[in-house]
């Protein structure tokens, strides 16, 4: 560019000497000629400048929009995994689904091999299970008012004798009396812990559930009373329900898991009351506490026994491949006879980080440390070790495999070995 102007000056400054100016005539004109390529060359420079900040803006916006892209990913990520199915999600509401005067279906199952070897006597503990059928049924019969339920048949025969059960895990009226608020009566599963509620195979880790929450929470854990159920400030959520409770005695060692109940004919003297809060303000993210309370636990059985409370907490988080899964749950009994043998406190915790390397292979590990105190012993503590890998045949279809290594109180089955499964939700 620079090149161009000086030749172009320097050919009409030729034209010019040849129309024969004086002297002084020639040095104005080259002064003129200087003051031109001067403001040139400061236009280039402004020009250059903009050109660069123009660059820069682009820039910026590709990554914004790269940004953008990422968290929407997460985000859509983050609504699949926390998303049982259409009808147990706690949030269905807030995702819109109502499909007024129309009844559908759905339901998930899970085969189990169990290839383990007690430790404690080296005796082979080798099984096969159908361990869960499960059907959902469900019917809107207008925008806001809808019904929910789920039968369950556990370990593929039920009957006098055999291993199996037919339980009816969930029936409810769901009414939205509110924008974002909505209230159930009937059978539902009582919101405490990550898998209670949401426990369909394609959505964990692990073929078998794992042990903390089994035993302590203990999962899955339904009961018939009254709920409500809501969401406020965007990134919150709240339940808060009044229903049955557990019913566990001395002769179970007032373990929790013992004392469900199942809403079959079940006894009512003493209820109890359930209250959760989340967070879910970040895409992938959701942190949870929640709290019961019943006033007798024996449900007035046992004179020596009294109130319980449960406390829990968990974090559930999903960053791009890395996912992170933590949860604590305590029970705290009241009375002389849940203390006299140690049951009077009963709590577990689990931690669990896995890696997603694609929509297909994940891998996991989980630590996982429990107590329920069953019997007057000072060594009551199990602790167990969990690694393994699903496989998505389909985001609704899973193939598992998992390693467990267990260490138990002297005594009990101690049970080392590996897991085999395959799951569906539909």
């Amino acid at each position: 560019m620079r090149t161009f102007l000086m030749i172009a000056l320097l050919t009409a400054s030729t034209a010019t000497l040849a129309a024969g100016p004086q002297t002084e005539d020639l040095q104005s004109v080259i002064e003129a000629q200087q003051q031109q390529i001067d403001l040139l060359l400061k236009q280039l420079d402004e020009t250059r400048e903009v050109v660069l900040e123009l660059k820069e803006q682009v820039d910026a916006n590709s990554q914004v929009a790269s940004e953008a892209n990422e968290k929407a990913e997460i985000l859509a990520d983050s609504m699949e995994t926390q998303s049982a199915s259409p009808y147990t999600t706690t949030d269905k509401q807030f995702a819109g689904y109502t499909r007024a005067g129309q009844s559908y279906f759905g339901g998930y199952g899970e085969l189990h091999v169990n290839m383990l070897e007690n430790q404690a006597n080296g005796e082979d503990f080798n099984e096969i299970d159908f361990h869960r059928f499960v059907l959902y049924f469900a019917h809107d019969f207008n925008e806001r008012t809808r019904f929910m339920s789920e039968l369950e048949i556990e370990h593929a025969l039920s009957g006098d004798g055999q291993p199996g059960e037919v339980e009816l895990e969930q029936a409810y009226v769901e009414y939205d009396w509110a924008t974002n608020q909505s209230l159930r009566a009937g059978v539902f599963l009582i919101p405490v812990g990550i898998l209670n509620e949401t426990h369909e195979p394609p959505t964990f880790y692990g073929v078998e559930r794992n042990p903390v929450e089994k035993n302590i929470i203990p999962t899955t854990w339904w009961e018939a009373g009254l709920q409500a159920h809501g969401g406020f400030a965007d990134a919150w959520r709240y339940d808060a329900a009044i229903h049955s409770g557990l019913y566990t005695t001395a002769d179970d060692n007032y373990t929790v898991r013992a004392g469900r109940q199942k809403v079959a004919k079940a006894k009512f003297d003493s209820g109890a009351a359930t209250g959760r809060i989340r967070w879910l303000g970040v895409p992938g993210l959701e942190l949870s506490a929640s709290i019961q309370y019943q006033d007798d636990i024996t449900q007035e059985t046992d004179p020596t026994a009294g109130s319980a409370w449960l406390y829990t907490g968990h974090v559930s988080w999903r960053h791009k491949a890395f996912g992170l899964r933590a949860l604590y749950a305590g029970w705290s009994l009241d009375g002389e006879g849940p203390e006299a043998i140690g049951a009077d406190r009963q709590n577990g915790w689990y931690i669990e980080p896995s890696w997603r390397f694609n929509d297909k292979w994940g891998v996991f590990a989980r630590y996982n440390r429990w107590d329920n105190k069953a019997g007057n012993s000072d060594d009551t503590e199990y602790s167990q070790w969990d690694i393994g890998v699903n496989y998505w045949l389909h985001p609704n279809v899973v193939f598992k495999l998992d390693y467990q290594d267990q260490d138990a109180p002297d005594g009990k089955k101690e049970l080392d070995g590996w897991n085999l499964g395959v799951g569906y939700q539909f």
